[in-house]
């Protein structure tokens, strides 16, 4: 058999223990071992960055293979191929044949091919008289034949890994996409917290990541994220709670109140005249309580109603923090007094300038202002002024928006979330 002897490289090359070793380990095969030539050659395909080969090796091994007469791979039809550098030339697309030497080199040094030269180192088969095969020179498939258990086990094992690489990309895009919706949530909740910082850290973490990510990577910034997830829900969650336990106790505050205090049993004199006593001084106070209550709530809905920009049949517009607004809307700090915009004075300055400057007319803006507020009002003319480029009639958006407003379908925070997620620094992509 081919197989059964050591051969050493013909002209110049030199003879390796390497290759040695590998035509030792061809000797090896068992007489009736055999494999599927194009399942082993897509395993190798699959398991290529283990084995140190790449693409273009990969074609002259699939050219090489396809001079191969029979499907499977088996000793007893022979290992060893022959075509000239021309015909795998023609069978790799006209790949130049130094191309072709050289990526034949790379297979022999990775244990996939073994050279059987001629002593004169052309590639050629001497056949008997009745046409079989009696002796070949050329390149022998026997080490894919030996090694073809181990490239398997080898291709799973990328299979695997590349499948946990992708449910971790996976987790990441779930984890990104929920943090950013709940950060997005508490902002236009006004829920007390620090957001921004938040926002921050998240992404910090995104922008930490390389382009060409490990998997030990993928792992760590998918158990940071997690734990910055589990942060703010934990925030949420006693929000609610918290919200949850005042509704719970209001009402149980209104139930004993509108409990009817009449009763149909007989009480002793002496304790229901000191009832009826008790409930006069209760009425007493409940009276003070309520003139209190209701001097509080007109102080609150003049606060609100300051804050949040008026309000209107659709309902209250949720004014945001100045700073959220600046760091959505970075362009509107130019048209403030002297290049900068320290509080909401000089947003709607700003604001006043860049509607003349984006052709929006007085009315437009005055009716903006007296429906949404003058706070709000200035933030939507930063939102309008950051997306100028998406925006063909800038008057025209805005009378939109105002209506909308009007009829309680518009919401700011959505806008600024989109404006600042689009004003991040770019981050690099994991899903």
């Amino acid at each position: 058999m081919e197989t059964g002897s050591v051969t050493t490289p013909f002209g110049r090359r030199s003879m390796t223990l390497g290759m040695l070793a590998n035509q030792v380990m061809a000797g090896e095969i068992k007489p009736d071992q055999s494999v599927d030539k194009w399942k082993l050659f897509r395993a190798l395909c699959e398991a290529k960055p283990l084995l140190g080969i790449g693409d273009r090796a990969l074609a002259v091994l699939n050219a090489l293979l396809s001079f191969y007469p029979k499907n499977e791979l088996a000793e007893e039809n022979g290992l060893i191929v022959f075509p000239s550098n021309i015909q795998l030339s023609l069978r790799t697309h006209g790949m130049a044949e130094q191309t072709v030497r050289r990526h034949l080199a790379a297979l022999v040094e990775a244990g996939l091919l073994l050279r059987k030269d001629s002593p004169n180192g052309k590639r050629y088969v001497r056949r008997d008289r009745a046409g079989e095969v009696n002796e070949a020179f050329g390149f022998s498939l026997a080490p894919l034949l030996a090694r073809a258990e181990e490239i398997e086990q080898l291709a799973a094992a990328v299979m695997a890994e590349r499948l946990h690489v992708q449910r971790l990309r996976e987790r990441i895009t779930l984890c990104r996409r929920d943090i950013a919706k709940l950060i997005e949530a508490a902002v236009e909740e006004e829920i007390p917290g620090d957001w921004q910082g938040l926002y921050r850290e998240f992404r910090d973490l995104i922008e930490g990541l390389p382009r060409s990510p490990t998997t030990a990577q993928l792992e760590l910034l998918l158990d940071e994220l997690t734990a910055l997830r589990t942060e703010i829900l934990n925030r949420l969650e006693i929000r609610v709670k918290s919200t949850k336990q005042r509704g719970n106790a209001d009402y149980i505050e209104r139930h004993i109140q509108n409990s009817n205090p009449d009763s149909t049993s007989e009480l002793e004199p002496g304790f229901e005249t000191k009832q009826g006593a008790m409930a006069e001084q209760d009425k007493g106070r409940e009276a003070e309580t309520l003139e209190e209550g209701r001097g509080e709530a007109a102080q609150s809905r003049q606060e609100e109603s300051r804050h949040s920009g008026g309000r209107n049949d659709g309902g209250a517009l949720k004014s945001f923090p100045l700073g959220l607004v600046l760091q959505a809307c970075p362009e509107v700090l130019a048209y403030g007094p002297g290049g900068a915009i320290r509080n909401w004075r000089d947003l709607m300055t700003a604001a006043v300038a860049v509607r003349s400057m984006l052709g929006v007319s007085p009315s437009a803006y005055e009716e903006a202002a007296n429906v949404m507020g003058p706070e709000n009002a200035a933030t939507v003319m930063a939102c309008i002024l950051e997306r100028g480029g998406h925006i063909n009639s800038a008057g025209g958006y805005l009378r939109g928006l105002t209506r909308r407003s009007e009829k309680g379908e518009f919401a700011i925070g959505p806008m600024l979330m989109a404006l600042l997620r689009a004003n991040a620094p770019a981050g690099r992509k994991v899903g």
